[in-house]
């Protein structure tokens, strides 16, 4: 066995022996932890600054696109964000002992389930560096272990946090928190063979490194490929929320999953709303395309014609494919056909159609009269997530504490015994 193999085994060794310390931790000690890893992070902010200005220089020499460098960049104000997530963690309940239902057997025995931790996760992820302090904290707080694999580009950002996150700790087991730094695709697949140690796998990227790490996975995954995010503004709405929200899904912060990339328009408002909107986007230096209709509508040389590619686009920047429909079925087949299931909206009056909206929209988090932009750990309360889940099985949506922890049935009984 290779010595860099040997090295992976010992550090998910010792994650596995970790996660049966913390699986019994109370609920003060845990909290106390992640007190002083949020304090941490403030006392040390100039060093994790300093770090990130590095991992930014080399990241603009070696041509990252823009939404990859976004991502990547850290100032006081985000670092703050990231000790308020921590310290909003350590105030919320602990899912782990909960017990969620009880219900009496015809044999008179009460069957309950109580929630536990998984037990190891691996984390694999790219640029941002604040899923090393989300996913250090809801695991602890959880009761699992991690082991966290960051993207290159974010080395030196990731190693300052985890090193403070870590030198924060005290009186845990060494392989509660892990990072693992070593460059190399081989590095991952030698962790996404450990199935005796690991228990799920997150991964957080491009859809390139997701379908990788589903490809050679011997451990259960669960993912999120993209977020292709609709926002449909209905014939019978408030066109100034209409502007409001469709502004925000794709402005506010258009690099990140829950920023909208398709906008879909009722045909009989589209005369009204698409100049409406085309003027606000333009002069926040959005790209439009669109389909015939909106170019006719629009009149305008600098609106590309969509593409059939372009409506399963994950742009991640400022370019929006913008198409008009003919109503609310075309809507919900157009999301159907194009969409990633990761987050969609319905702009409206009409509660009837918001209604068949959330019926029929088939994605992890389906809106009315909100941005998709809400899709997020701490604007759910929950405050961070380990990751968006646009699978079915286990978890959708934003995973944090709960659904960080699975459950075993607990049962009680006086005797009796199977006939």
């Amino acid at each position: 066995m290779a010595s860099v193999e040997r090295q992976i085994i010992r550090i998910c060794k010792a994650a596995r022996e970790a996660s049966r310390y913390l699986a019994l931790a109370d609920t003060e000690k845990k909290n106390d932890a992640l007190e002083g890893m949020a304090r941490a992070l403030i006392k040390r902010v100039d060093y994790i600054l300093d770090a990130n200005a590095k991992d930014a220089r080399n990241a603009r020499a070696a041509g990252l696109p823009s939404a990859m460098i976004d991502r990547l960049l850290l100032n006081v104000k985000r670092i703050r964000s990231m000790a308020d997530s921590i310290s909003e963690i350590a105030r919320l309940g602990d899912p782990v002992g909960e017990v969620l239902e009880f219900k009496k057997a015809p044999s008179g025995i009460l069957i309950g389930k109580m929630r536990v931790p998984i037990g190891v996760i691996l984390v694999i992820y790219e640029s941002r560096p604040n899923v090393t302090s989300d996913c250090a904290a809801l695991c602890l707080k959880s009761g699992n272990s991690v082991i966290l694999r960051g993207g290159s580009e974010a080395l030196n950002s990731n190693t300052a946090i985890y090193k403070t996150l870590k030198a924060a700790l005290r009186g845990f087991p060494e392989g509660i928190i892990n990072l693992i730094t070593r460059p190399g695709r081989g590095i991952v697949r030698t962790l996404l063979r450990q199935s005796g140690y690991i228990d799920l796998v997150m991964p957080r990227g491009g859809e390139s490194l997701i379908s990788d790490v589903t490809r050679f996975s011997r451990i259960p995954v669960i993912k999120h490929y993209k977020g292709v995010c609709h926002t449909y503004v209905d014939k019978s709405c408030d066109l100034a929320m209409a502007r409001r929200i469709c502004m925000n899904a794709k402005v506010q912060r258009p690099a990140v999953c829950n920023a909208m990339e398709t906008l879909l328009v009722h045909k009989d408002i589209a005369d009204i709303f698409l100049p409406m909107i085309a003027k606000n986007l333009k002069s926040s230096g959005v790209e439009i395309r669109g389909c015939d209709r909106t170019r006719k509508i629009l009149r305008d040389e600098d609106i590309r014609p969509a593409k059939e590619d372009d409506w399963y686009a994950e742009y991640l920047d400022l370019i929006l494919s913008v198409k008009v429909v003919d109503g609310l079925d075309a809507a919900i087949a157009h999301i159907t056909k194009y969409g990633s299931s990761h987050s969609d909206s319905i702009v409206t009056d009409d509660h009837s159609q918001a209604l068949k909206f959330l019926k029929r929209i088939d994605s992890a988090c389906v809106y009315v009269n909100a941005s998709t932009r809400f899709t997020d750990g701490k604007e759910f309360g929950k405050g961070a997530e380990i990751g968006i889940s646009t699978d079915k099985i286990h978890a959708r949506g934003p995973m944090a504490l709960e659904e960080l922890t699975s459950y075993k049935y607990i049962i009680f009984g006086k005797g009796q015994i199977r006939g």
